[in-house]
C-alpha cells in the first residue's frame, strides 16, 4: 500500500488512532483543512495545464455484482459525447432545474450533472435523506425528474393504491380518468389532458412540485404497466434510457412522445450497434420476426478501457473493438430495440433452461408487499428459489387484519399463513406478466434483513451482489432444496 499511496485526505474529522494506524502502514493521514491551510501558505501559484480531449478526469468504478469493481477510465471526449446527445430528447430551459439524489458513484447521475452544465441549467441537490425526496421537490419544483426503477416501482405501488382505493363518484372519475389517459398515450403519444388533469392528477403532479416536464428512467428495466400509469398520473413524458458506465451512461432513449413502450429506444448519435449471435441460448441475426443477439456497441462515448486491468479490459472488447455488453436485445422494424435477456447474470437448470433473474426479480418487484427479491437456481436443480424482504408496513397490515401480534413482526414473518400470502402474490405476478413455470420459484424465504451497502449485498449503486447474496443466505438456500428434494 506505502508504495502507491501517499497520503490520504479525510474531509471529515480524523482520529489520532487513524493517524496513527495509517503512518504503521506508511500513509500519511489528512483533513482536508490542512490540506487548504498548507496551500494557502505556499508563495508559489501552481501551474494549471490545459486539458486535452483524452484526458481522464474521470475513474468510474462499475458496480462490482460479480465480483471486483473496475476503474473505467472516462475521457472529456467520452463525457462530453454522452451528455451533449440528451438536450436531443431531452429539452430543458436555463431557468429549470434537476434534482439530483442518484448516487454520484452511478453512470445515470454523472451523465445527468454533465447535461445539466452543457445546457446551462440549475442543479439542486437533496437534503439528504430519501424519505424527504418529495419534500424536497415541493422546493426545487425540477423541471427534470430522473430515477430508477426500483423507486419508480414503489411510487407505481402507492399512486395506484389510491387511484384504485376511491370509492363511490370519486373511484368512478379516477378510473375513467386513468382508462382515458392511458388509452392517448398509448395510441397518439399524449400525456396531458384538460378536463382529467385538472380533475384527477393535479393533486398527483404536485407531489414532485408541479413543474415536472419530463421523467427518465434508467440502470434496470422497468415494466411497461409502471411506465404507463406513470407518465399519465404525473401529465408528462416518461423516457426510459439504456447504457452501461463503459459508454458514459447513455446509449439509447426513447423519443418522449413515442406512444410504444416496451423497448429502450436506437442509438444515440455517440453510439454505433451491431448483434452477436449467442448460439447457446438460440439467439441469432436469423431469428423471425425479430434479429436477436448479443448488443456490442463503438463509438466516441465508448471507454478504452479498465484503469491497470489489462486482462479485464480484453475481455471486454471483441477482435474489432466493439464493447460486450452481455446484454441480449432483438431489433424492430424502426430501429429500436427491447433487451430481453442476459448472456452474462444468468443461471442454467438442470433441465438445460437459462433463467434471467432480473427479469423475474423486476416482475416481482410490482408488488406491493415485496420490498426486494433475490431469485436463484442451481444448474444441479430443476427449478428456482427466492429470498423476499417484505414491505414492513403491509406486514404489519397483514398481523392486525389476521388477529396477529402487529409487535411482533418476526414471528409474523415464519407464519405459514404469511409465507403462502407473499407466494400467492408473486404467483399472481408471474401468471399476469406470463412467467414461464421454470422461471416461478418453488419456495421463498422470507426475512427482514434487508438488502443494503453496509451488509455488503448491494453496490454504492444500490444492485444485488448476487456472488455476495448466494453465500450470505447459503443455509436459507440449502434448506429451501433440501425441502424440495
Amino acid at each position: 500500500m506505502a508504495e502507491s499511496i501517499k497520503y490520504l485526505v479525510c474531509f471529515d474529522d480524523v482520529t489520532s488512532q487513524e493517524v496513527e494506524d495509517c503512518r504503521a502502514a506508511g500513509v500519511k493521514l489528512l483533513t482536508y483543512e490542512q490540506v487548504r491551510k498548507v496551500g494557502a501558505e505556499l508563495e508559489t501559484k501552481p501551474a494549471f495545464k490545459r486539458c486535452q480531449a483524452n484526458d481522464c478526469p474521470l475513474f468510474s468504478y462499475t458496480s462490482g455484482t460479480t465480483g471486483d469493481s473496475k476503474g473505467v477510465k472516462l475521457t472529456h471526449a467520452n463525457l462530453l459525447a454522452s451528455a451533449y446527445t440528451v438536450p436531443l430528447y431531452v429539452r430543458l430551459t436555463h431557468e429549470e432545474s434537476i434534482i439530483s439524489y442518484l448516487p454520484y458513484p452511478h453512470s445515470f447521475e454523472q451523465v445527468l450533472t454533465f447535461y445539466g452544465c452543457v445546457i446551462g441549467s440549475k442543479i439542486g441537490y437533496y437534503q439528504g435523506d430519501p424519505l424527504k425526496l418529495t419534500e424536497d421537490c415541493q422546493l426545487l419544483q425540477p423541471g427534470l425528474f430522473p430515477s430508477v426503477p426500483r423507486l419508480f416501482n414503489r411510487i407505481y405501488s402507492k399512486v395506484k393504491q389510491g387511484l384504485e382505493g376511491a370509492k363511490g363518484c370519486k373511484g368512478w372519475l379516477a378510473r375513467k380518468a386513468l382508462d382515458t389517459k392511458i388509452e392517448n398515450a398509448t395510441t397518439q403519444g399524449v400525456t396531458t389532458h384538460g378536463c382529467w388533469d385538472k380533475l384527477v392528477f393535479n393533486k398527483t403532479a404536485a407531489l414532485l412540485g408541479g413543474r415536472v416536464r419530463f421523467m427518465i428512467t434508467g440502470s434496470a428495466p422497468i415494466d411497461r404497466a409502471v411506465l404507463e400509469l406513470l407518465k399519465v398520473a404525473f401529465c408528462c413524458p416518461f423516457i426510459e434510457g439504456y447504457g452501461m458506465t463503459e459508454t458514459s451512461g447513455g446509449s439509447a432513449m426513447t423519443f418522449p412522445h413515442d406512444p410504444v413502450t416496451g423497448h429502450v429506444g436506437g442509438p444515440l448519435p455517440c453510439i454505433k450497434w451491431r448483434f452477436k449471435d449467442v448460439e447457446a441460448m438460440g439467439y441469432t441475426a436469423n431469428d423471425k420476426p425479430y434479429p436477436r443477439g448479443e448488443l456490442c456497441m463503438k463509438g466516441p462515448a465508448v471507454t478504452s478501457g479498465y484503469y491497470k486491468r489489462p486482462d479485464k479490459t480484453a475481455e471486454a472488447f471483441d477482435e474489432d473493438g466493439w464493447i460486450l455488453t452481455g446484454d441480449v436485445a432483438q431489433v424492430y422494424p424502426n430501429g429500436s430495440v427491447k433487451i430481453i435477456d442476459r448472456s452474462k447474470n444468468i443461471f442454467k437448470l438442470a433441465q438445460g433452461e437459462y433463467i434471467a433473474p432480473e427479469k423475474v426479480e423486476n416482475v416481482f418487484a410490482l408488488s406491493a408487499n415485496v420490498a426486494q427479491c433475490f431469485i436463484y437456481g442451481d444448474s444441479l436443480k430443476s427449478c428456482c428459489v427466492a429470498v423476499v424482504v417484505p414491505d414492513m408496513a403491509k406486514v404489519k397490515q397483514f398481523a392486525t387484519e389476521n388477529g396477529m401480534d402487529a409487535d411482533n413482526l418476526k414471528a409474523v414473518l415464519a407464519a405459514d399463513n404469511f409465507k403462502k400470502f407473499v407466494m400467492n402474490d408473486l404467483l399472481a405476478l408471474a401468471k399476469d406478466h406470463k412467467l414461464s413455470g421454470l422461471e416461478k420459484p418453488k419456495d421463498i424465504y422470507i426475512t427482514d434483513d434487508a438488502f443494503s451497502v453496509e451488509n455488503n449485498l448491494l453496490t454504492p449503486t444500490f444492485k444485488l451482489k448476487r456472488n455476495i447474496a448466494r453465500e450470505y443466505f447459503k443455509p436459507q438456500i440449502d434448506n429451501m432444496y433440501s425441502k424440495l428434494d
